[in-house]
């Protein structure tokens, strides 16, 4: 069986048989040099969940991670400041009808967008992605993405080229299934929208010896615990929302992300980035532009989630990314280590996009 997906033709088994053997390899969470902050974890799973097996087809909604939302408990009607609506919890986070609070703050949402397709399992784009394309550090922030790369990117996850270096990564397994399930129309009116808006500030790096202690979602969100108790950094970097409640129970989309990096990490940061930091990266301004907001041949990356970009980073090192975007970074990511995904992330996320 085969399907037309943003302009490139490909099989579904072999899209399928492709998920199924990264299911069969080694399980990358338990490997030293696995940057669990990236991916969500704050320690190790004890056993990989594989979700390849529950997501062989094109069916998405089976990759749905159950338990991932918060659950409705009460029916109350819930408000945020500045927006006219109320929603309950089960409206925020209806699969097919997710809430948007402000709809004047975006242009009119394609129907694969606000919907999805119920039929098929397919969610709406915008319970992950937000209306405004910024989305959480679980997912990728799409809004101002040029509208060729979108869509080679689409092309990618529907052919097995783009996967996840994590196999317990449900929503990576889901982008797969999506991918595999959307018409040419629909794959372009998804990406022209998002592609219309641009990627505005939403994550503000702080440097510190420590961190509000955090706990872990199972679907890759760090909330801040109860109190004002810290931990220390350690070697990581650490992204969550800037107002748990918001973020996680209204999904309030335009309230965003903090990230807390290690002291020291802009200015290293800085340096891999501009000069490539003796041989091992190359400066990242002769692809993506001296102001890192993207070219002809490289997506912007400035301001962008630095769990998003250091995962990205990750997988094209691990070979699961190995799509064309990708081939072009190899040589710019084979020599990173994880200190180096920490500081590049950090400084990159903190410029303005």
């Amino acid at each position: 069986m085969k399907r037309a997906v943003a302009g490139v033709v490909v099989s579904l088994c072999v899209a399928a048989g492709g998920v199924h053997l990264m299911a069969q390899a080694k399980f990358l969470a338990l490997s030293p040099g696995f940057p669990l902050w990236a991916y969500g974890y704050k320690t190790a799973p004890a056993a990989p969940e594989d979700w390849s097996g529950r997501c062989p087809g094109t069916r998405p909604r089976d990759c749905d991670r159950p338990g991932g939302l918060p659950a409705d408990t009460t029916g109350a009607r819930l408000t945020i400041p500045g927006s006219g609506r109320s929603f309950t919890v089960s409206e925020i986070t209806s699969p097919f009808d997710p809430a948007d609070w402000f709809p004047d703050d975006h242009p009119p949402m394609p129907d694969i967008v606000a919907h999805g397709k119920r039929d098929s399992g397919f969610r709406a784009c915008a319970i992950c992605h937000y209306p405004n394309g910024l989305g959480l550090m679980q997912n990728g922030p799409v809004a101002g993405l040029p509208v060729d790369y979108f869509l080679r990117q689409l092309a990618d996850f529907a052919s097995g080229r783009r996967r996840s270096a994590d196999v317990n990564k449900a929503n990576a397994f889901e982008m797969a299934a999506m991918a595999r399930n959307l018409t040419p129309e629909e794959a372009r009116a998804a990406a022209e929208y998002f592609g219309s808006m641009k990627f505005t500030p939403w994550v503000r790096v702080v440097e510190s010896a420590t961190v509000p202690t955090f706990t872990a979602t199972v679907n890759g969100l760090f909330m801040k615990a109860e109190g004002n108790e810290t931990e220390p950094i350690g070697r990581r970097l650490v992204e969550m929302p800037e107002d748990t409640y918001q973020s996680n129970m209204l999904r309030n989309p335009r309230s965003g992300m903090v990230a807390y990096a290690p002291m020291g990490s802009l200015k290293a940061g800085e340096t891999l980035v501009k000069t490539g930091g003796d041989g091992r990266t190359q400066p990242c301004g002769a692809c993506h532009g001296p102001d890192l907001r993207g070219t002809a041949v490289a997506p912007p990356i400035a301001g962008r989630h630095p769990g998003y970009l250091a995962r990205q980073m990750y997988d094209m090192q691990q070979g699961a990314r190995n799509g064309e975007a990708a081939k072009m970074m190899r040589a710019s990511v084979e020599k990173l280590t994880g200190d180096d995904l920490v500081a590049i992330t950090a400084y990159v996320a903190s410029l303005q996009p």
